[in-house]
């Protein structure tokens, strides 16, 4: 009985043993890096140095998923319009992750680059107001860049337009931009910013497998135009609308609305090498001081008026009339 006791025993060492070492063999290759086209390995890379691609070797790497993440943060002492634009657009992205204020200053670029990197984000939005009058927007992909810095101009809210649009929140929108974004290599570079940033990912725990909206980038002036439309589609069993037939549908605008005006293009994350600066950029401040110059000098007119006044009574006095007391009682 021992000895049949012990040969069992064995056999079931040798057979763990052998399960053990087919699990190991069978076990997962290790994760390839991801890049913006997709996952790359060791063999692509020494295929593309040879000028050989690795689908003529036969590799077959894995399908690229889309996992961006945006962080939409605001400065402290942000004025009340601007915070609810903040609001609004993270509403209309189902893969965005909001954040506390940051304090505006100079090391906000650090400490934006560590709140991307806590959240597991890749992009962010960040909304800094200065003067509680200036709204300027940051258009990150961290940590490696590009970011872009735009003066938001013409801002309505959807609270202020109450318009008669609306959309599923959380549903995918259709990105719609003007043919003039592929005539300059810094219009093509912001148009892919907008792009990832403000495209959601298919398949997202967070958003809804329809297509009910568009937003329409446009390029008019040198700035960048954004709108928001539903797509109305008759629900009536008569009117069903046929495969390819868009004449039947409509598009009514849901809001906000917004103007961006490109200020800089830097090569890393909140700073580096400056890739493209607008020519055409005024600053607001530069706006205010020669609004005050223009008021100052009506000023000065007037003063000016009042002083040759005053010159030209004194050289032309009047002559006293002599009979001015006549007709005076005593």
């Amino acid at each position: 009985m021992g000895k049949g006791k012990g040969k069992k025993r064995k056999q079931e060492e040798a057979a763990l043993q052998a399960k053990k070492a087919k699990k190991a063999d069978s076990s997962a290759p290790i994760r390839p890096a991801r890049t913006l086209t997709g996952w790359k390995d060791a063999d692509t890379d020494a295929s593309d140095d040879h000028g050989i691609e690795a689908e003529a070797q036969g590799h077959n790497s894995p399908s690229f998923r889309n996992k961006e993440k945006v962080l939409v943060t605001c400065s402290r002492r942000i004025n009340f319009r601007y915070r609810h634009l903040m609001l609004n657009v993270a509403s209309l992205l189902p893969h965005s992750k909001k954040d506390s204020k940051v304090e505006s200053k100079e090391t906000k670029g650090a400490t934006l680059n560590e709140l991307i990197d806590l959240r597991n984000c890749s992009s962010c939005l960040f909304f800094e107001c200065r003067k509680a009058k200036d709204l300027y927007l940051w258009m990150v992909k961290s940590p490696s860049g590009p970011s872009i810095k735009f003066l938001v101009n013409a801002v309505h809210t959807m609270e202020e337009l109450k318009l008669t649009g609306n959309h599923l929140k959380g549903s995918r929108p259709v990105l719609s931009f003007s043919t003039n974004f592929d005539d300059s290599p810094h219009w093509k570079l912001v148009k892919e910013m907008l792009t990832q940033i403000f495209g959601t990912p298919k398949e997202h725990r967070k958003s809804k497998p329809f297509h009910d909206h568009v937003f329409v980038f446009s390029i008019v002036d040198d700035h960048v135009w954004f709108r928001n439309y539903q797509i109305s589609v008759p629900h009536n069993e008569m009117d069903k609308v046929d495969k390819g037939g868009l004449d039947k549908m409509t598009l009514i605008e849901v809001g906000p609305r917004f103007c961006l005006n490109p200020i800089k293009i830097f090569g890393g994350s909140f700073g580096g090498p400056t890739l493209y600066e607008n020519p055409f950029y005024v600053s607001p401040n530069q706006i205010r001081a020669l609004e005050k110059k223009k008021k100052a000098s009506k000023y000065v007119t007037k003063v000016k008026a009042k002083t040759r006044r005053k010159i030209h009574e004194m050289e032309n006095a009047l002559v006293p009339d002599e009979f001015a007391d006549l007709w005076k009682e005593d």
